[in-house]
């Protein structure tokens, strides 16, 4: 005859089998870039006095790319390049600054990078690697695109307007 300890260890290790069974089979919510594909387009916009203009393919090839092209008085300020790539995770953003003359900003084999958090109807949120910054991309309207950036304040996330793009008509 068993003992109750021994019966409870033998409880305790089939649970444990189970859960991990369960939690390795059960589907993970991450999203794929047909959750980013509302960036696709050509778009202009403003920031700090000047113009700025943005462009993303629709998915293809389990990515999507785009830039942004920042100008002032007439004349490049800042390019961004930008790759979205499907992972197991979920989509990644990739982003790569650049100043006039192509100048690289970050490191040669470095880039920005932030992960998929969630989406919803017209709306992705990402956030750096570091955990610092928080991106929305959203579509407010068919033909209005906006990139909010996020930072902590007061153990709460805050989102300011950071791009507000106008689909240019083919």
């Amino acid at each position: 005859m068993k003992t109750i300890p021994t019966l409870l260890l033998a409880l305790l290790l089939s649970s444990t089998t189970l859960l991990t069974a369960a939690a390795q089979t059960a589907p993970s919510k991450s999203g794929s870039l047909a959750d980013v594909a509302l960036l696709e387009g050509h778009w202009l916009g403003t920031y700090n006095g000047g113009p700025i203009e943005a462009s993303w393919t629709a998915p293809a090839s389990d990515n999507i790319i785009g830039f942004i092209r920042m100008m002032k008085d007439n004349k490049p300020a800042l390019y961004e390049l930008f790759v979205f790539e499907q992972t197991e995770r979920g989509p990644v953003a990739m982003v790569k600054h650049f100043k006039p003359g192509m100048i690289g900003v970050e490191e040669k084999d470095k880039s920005d990078r932030y992960a998929f958090i969630s989406a919803q109807k017209n709306q992705a949120l990402f956030e750096k690697e570091d955990g610092s910054i928080r991106i929305i991309y959203e579509r407010r309207s068919p033909t209005q695109l906006v990139i909010q950036r996020g930072q902590q304040k007061d153990g709460q996330w805050a989102f300011s307007d950071l791009f507000i793009f106008n689909q240019v008509r083919k």
